[in-house]
């Protein structure tokens, strides 16, 4: 889950603090090492030369010896050979040389006179390194902190105008923002020139989609009306022609299609006016049977196939009753029996009604995996030599199947037909 812009920063901050302090102990620690490893090898080594020069004018001058040194001189062979000397020190180069084990500083020193040996307890050294370390390191925290959290309030109060910017804006009601909310005066005292920009695009941003908003809300209500008009016209005239008894049969027949045609296009109007409408808007509904909609669909394409050797079929496996818009439904089924019959030259086509779903089986030429994956696309077409269609039917039918939670699914393969499937989900 994304955070917010000053939780972000606080991370940020924080995470800073910490990556800076474990550099600066690590620093420190590595300062430490290097500066006790320069001071000891320093000291004991004048301590050597102190020795050597004394002993020039004394070979009877006493090895050094403190409270916390001791001191072994190896002059060669025998007779000369010192016992005493630590079988483990006379296997050390020359140098300094730390013995972690027993917590001591080894100075090897080669000379033509013979090999001294300076042993040193350096505990107060690193009890004085350790101190000023922790001390450097406590200094170098605190500073960090404050620092910190210093570069944090500032950054959280630079961020704060945004972040109330955000939050007015994610409350808006997309149909009707609160545009003065986030009007010039109504904005932080320490809003910048880039959150008062902001708040301006905003403001236009918002205003550019109400009057979008309205004007789509005014064309769903004029077309609802406009286009039903004249198809009620058509409608009427095409009754009351049919009702002449010297109509001859060829004007009868004419007259029937005029009449499906007009009530086809109230079908689809009725569809693109429910698209257009919002979400929150319900349609007119109402309760009917869903084998009477696929019997009207197969009887209204079934002239089609005049001509063909293709057997159109309705199977009944217990159809359900529905509360829907019926149109919605009509016009779904249409555009799939439209396309069965469009792209099937003989065979059959099976309209199969179940409890839970229609499926609409053809024998046509089918389709290729790559052209399922693009079927529902807006204005894509399978076939552009033979389908006489703009390549809308099947984005209507699943944008209203989506809309009325009705999926549709397809399964086809090329040379063996397709399956159309409308869901209803429960």
């Amino acid at each position: 889950m994304s955070h917010g812009l000053p939780r972000q920063i606080k991370l940020v901050f924080v995470l800073q603090a910490l990556i800076s302090t474990m550099l600066i102990a690590m620093g420190i620690v590595l300062l430490g090492m290097a500066v006790r490893h320069g001071i000891l090898h320093q000291r004991m080594q004048a301590e050597a030369e102190a020795y050597w020069s004394q002993r020039a004018r004394d070979p009877a001058h006493p090895l050094p010896k403190t409270s916390n040194m001791e001191s072994y001189l190896d002059l060669g062979d025998p007779p000369g050979a010192d016992a005493a000397v630590p079988e483990s020190y006379r296997q050390l180069s020359e140098g300094l040389h730390w013995l972690p084990s027993r917590r001591l500083s080894v100075y090897v020193d080669h000379r033509p006179e013979g090999t001294l040996y300076l042993q040193l307890a350096s505990g107060d050294i690193e009890l004085a390194i350790l101190l000023t370390g922790l001390s450097s390191l406590l200094l170098a925290m605190l500073t960090i902190a404050v620092i910190s959290w210093l570069s944090y309030r500032t950054s959280k109060r630079l961020v704060s105008p945004v972040s109330w910017l955000a939050n007015i804006v994610s409350r808006w009601d997309p149909r009707a923002p609160d545009i003065d909310a986030i009007a010039s005066s109504e904005l932080p005292v320490d809003a910048g020139r880039e959150v008062r920009s902001l708040a301006h695009a905003l403001r236009g941003l918002a205003a550019r989609v109400e009057e979008f908003v309205t004007r789509e809300r005014d064309f769903t209500r004029d077309a609802s009306h406009e286009l039903r008009t004249p198809l009620t016209v058509i409608r009427v005239a095409a009754d009351l022609m049919l009702a002449d008894p010297d109509a001859s049969p060829q004007t009868r027949r004419s007259l029937s299609r005029i009449q499906r045609a007009g009530r086809d296009m109230e079908s689809v109007i009725e569809a693109f006016l429910i698209l257009a409408r919002e979400a929150e808007i319900a349609p007119q509904s109402e309760e009917f049977e869903v084998i009477d909609v696929v019997r009207h669909e197969v009887e209204r394409v079934h002239p089609l196939l005049d001509g063909r050797s293709v057997e159109l079929t309705i199977s009944d496996h217990g159809a359900p009753r529905l509360y829907a818009p019926p149109n919605v439904l009509n016009v779904m089924l249409g555009n799939l029996l439209s396309n069965a019959v469009r792209f099937t030259e003989r065979g059959h086509i099976d309209v199969r009604v179940h409890p839970d779903r229609i499926e609409v089986r053809d024998t046509g030429i089918g389709m290729s995996r790559e052209a399922l994956a693009r079927v529902f696309d807006p204005f894509y077409r399978v076939d552009p030599e033979r389908d006489d269609g703009r390549g809308m039917g099947l984005s209507i039918v699943r944008r209203l199947g989506d809309r009325f939670g009705w999926p549709v699914a397809l399964a086809s393969a090329p040379g063996e037909g397709t399956v159309a499937t409308i869901h209803f989900e429960s």
